[in-house]
């Protein structure tokens, strides 16, 4: 490579380097120093140390959050990467009316979140949302066939946790269209054997489909972990506002936002945000071990 050519991949790379320094690394060494000091916009910037960390382990709004967000994870990743396999192993066939499906499929994923956010407001409103309507249909007196009260998403702490699981469902387009390509790039002389021989289909997916796809589950199930962290910001703020009474669907990252913009204590946000890295770290190493172990169990 001469150096023109070197002057030019320079200059194409330049964009690319200022977008990461400005957005990134900045943004992070800025916030790095805030963790360690207390600052709220007006005065100077005041140095405490390990102060921020120690209060927060104290902070028990912080606790909730941290068990809030850790229970969204367990649930919504796992639930998550199904609907995206099964979706992705339903429609990789050609047939009328895939395109729609798979368009349908993806279509969530691209809406602005705070459009999202107030379109949920809407369906999990317990009193005249479709969704409770759909379950109050065969009922009497507003119960559901069964007899039970339809969930109240808004007002109870399990309700309201789990809509925001359910928000979670429907904007799985990303880890869909992956599994999508991966298993239309799947080698079909496997699939035509295995029809030779006779094999079920419950064997030719424990058998073929999932060995071969494990590495992009792996991969998508980190990349969905780290997401789940902060898909839960605007449903909480938006659809239950944090609540109900006390901090219900208060999440780390509504708790990062509350203490930098409504009581403006920026050091003490900036801490948080560092202990939910840390958080995210440690979480995602866990499941790469889980993982790998997971993966060697195929190779066996």
């Amino acid at each position: 490579m001469d150096v023109s050519e070197r002057r030019q991949l320079a200059l194409m790379l330049a964009p690319y380097v200022l977008g990461l320094v400005a957005l990134v690394a900045l943004p992070a060494a800025v916030t790095l120093a805030f963790a360690f000091a207390e600052y709220d916009l007006i005065g100077s910037p005041e140095f405490v140390g390990l102060g921020n960390f120690r209060e927060l382990f104290g902070d028990e709004v912080f606790r909730i959050a941290l068990v809030n967000s850790l229970v969204f994870a367990a649930f919504a990743v796992p639930l998550r990467i199904a609907a995206a396999l099964g979706l992705a192993l339903l429609l990789h066939r050609r047939f009328r009316g895939a395109g729609t499906a798979r368009t349908a499929t993806a279509l969530p994923t691209v809406v602005p979140e705070l459009a999202y956010g107030l379109l949920w407001l809407w369906l999990l409103n317990p009193l005249y949302g479709p969704i409770n309507l759909l379950l109050r249909l065969g009922g009497e007196d507003g119960a559901t066939i069964l007899g039970r009260q339809p969930p109240q998403w808004l007002t109870h702490p399990n309700d309201a946790r789990a809509g925001i699981v359910l928000m979670s469902l429907f904007v799985i387009g990303e880890g869909f269209v992956v599994l999508l390509v991966t298993r239309q790039s799947l080698p079909g002389e496997l699939y035509e054997l295995a029809a030779v021989e006779g094999a079920p289909p419950e064997v030719v997916f424990w058998r073929i489909t999932l060995p071969l796809m494990a590495p992009v589950l792996a991969l998508l199930t980190l990349r969905d972990t780290i997401f789940s962290f902060q898909f839960s910001f605007v449903p909480a703020l938006v659809v239950t506002e944090g609540g109900p009474p006390p901090y219900s669907t208060t999440y780390l990252p509504l708790f990062v936002y509350r203490n930098a913009f409504e009581y403006l204590r920026y050091g003490y946000a900036a801490a948080a945000t560092l202990t939910m890295l840390a958080l995210t770290l440690l979480v995602v190493l866990a499941q790469w071990q889980i993982l790998r172990r997971w993966r060697r169990g195929f190779s066996l």
